[in-house]
């Protein structure tokens, strides 16, 4: 490979959908990434998640970015030139008892003080009513009527390829091994090539601690496995989302009559093998929970399940934007299994903060700074 193909004004590391959006939201920008992907694009937790758009019961941290998303989903086709398989049903975060009726309405209050007013409290006849084959004694709910689901893979696709259009370039295959600053760029060493560029950004999912660690920002990323299973196909009897209170589900059937299954159950990972192994002790849990809510899915015939590999954070939110140790260095990980809906934002901020110097949306509780090791309790 000769030595321009090797530099780029930007390296993105990370082919997931958040390295996607940055690499195209900088090419709308008039920057023309090179993405680098260890495996193939989608290959991870953006290619196999629920594809759950949701700004439902988001941490209150995530709601202002995640309503800026929701602008971009709703308009998806304008930007990626295909409707990745988006559909605006809703999202419904179900109460099975007076517990989860106490947990919703205390959200509902807190949003709205907030000024907030996405979300909505439904009664038990009204839930029962948007969704027929639910068990008759639930006691209501929360819903997101803007709120819908897409298919993941195609979405992360979809915005390559719009990259790639404008200008982007992506290598798969490529695993970055070292990153350092030398002479003013950043100096990228994979197994084959060296790779150099002006900004590095670090989109690097379940393995982006050790490119942050390289920069003198160590993070307690844990790699997690949210396992999915998914259905042979059904009569159609739902339309929004649904998902669990007290109980962790994520319940939705698709376009083909298939139902997808998740809720954040957890598989074994290996994340040096890329490998997962499923629980399926936590699988039978996870079914319990679906029998339990929609008595006639006793029936149903799984057809298979896998888990994709993700980073998870302490405190449950991502790690977004620029480095607090190294210049031209930026942050979009460790999104803990609800980063999908944000990822057309995300990849925004991140072009903002290149191209621009900023971003209007409020990304300070996401600053990796926040997890400096401490000493005698104070930072350090």
């Amino acid at each position: 490979m000769n030595t321009a193909a090797r530099s780029a004004p930007v390296v993105v590391i990370g082919g997931g959908l958040h390295g996607c959006s940055a690499a195209l939201h900088l090419a709308r920008a008039g920057v023309k990434a090179l993405v680098l992907e260890k495996d193939y694009v989608g290959r991870h937790a953006s290619g196999v998640n629920a594809g759950g758009v949701r700004t439902l019961t988001r941490h209150l941290a995530e709601v202002p970015l995640s309503l800026a998303a929701r602008d971009i989903w709703l308009n998806i086709r304008d930007w990626v030139d295909d409707d990745c398989e988006f559909e605006q049903n809703g999202q419904i975060r179900v109460a099975e008892d007076e517990k989860d009726v106490a947990v919703l309405r205390e959200r509902l209050a807190t949003m709205r003080s907030l000024g907030y007013t996405h979300e909505e409290w439904v009664e038990a006849a009204d839930v029962r009513a948007l969704v027929p084959a639910i068990t008759p004694t639930i006691q209501g709910g929360l819903i997101a009527r803007e709120d819908g689901s897409a298919d993941p893979y195609r979405s992360t696709l979809a915005f390559r390829r719009k990259a790639q259009s404008l200008g982007a370039r992506f290598l798969e295959g490529v695993a970055v091994r070292t990153v350092r600053r030398e002479h003013g760029l950043w100096r990228i060493d994979t197994d084959g090539d060296s790779y150099a560029a002006e900004v590095l950004v670090n989109c690097a999912g379940a393995w982006a601690d050790r490119i942050a660690a390289q920069a003198g920002e160590p993070v307690p990323l844990q790699p997690i496995g949210p396992m999915m299973l998914v259905t042979t196909r059904m009569p159609q009897f739902l339309d929004p989302v649904v998902l669990g209170t007290g109980r962790p589900l994520s319940f939705k059937q698709r376009r083909n009559g298939t139902v997808l299954i998740g809720g954040g159950r957890l598989a074994w990972v290996d994340r040096d093998r890329n490998a997962t192994e499923l629980d399926f002790q936590a699988l039978a849990l996870g079914a319990q929970t679906v029998c339990d809510l929609f008595p006639h899915m006793e029936s149903a015939v799984v057809n298979r399940g896998w888990a994709g590999i993700e980073a998870g954070m302490p405190d449950a939110i991502p790690v977004i934007g620029p480095s607090s140790t190294q210049e031209n260095l930026y942050h979009a990980f460790g999104f803990s299994a609800h980063g999908f809906q944000l990822g057309p934002i995300v990849g925004k901020i991140c072009a903002d903060l290149i191209t621009r110097g900023a971003t209007a949306l409020p990304i300070e509780p996401f600053a990796i700074g926040r997890f400096r090791a401490t000493r005698n309790g104070a930072p350090a």
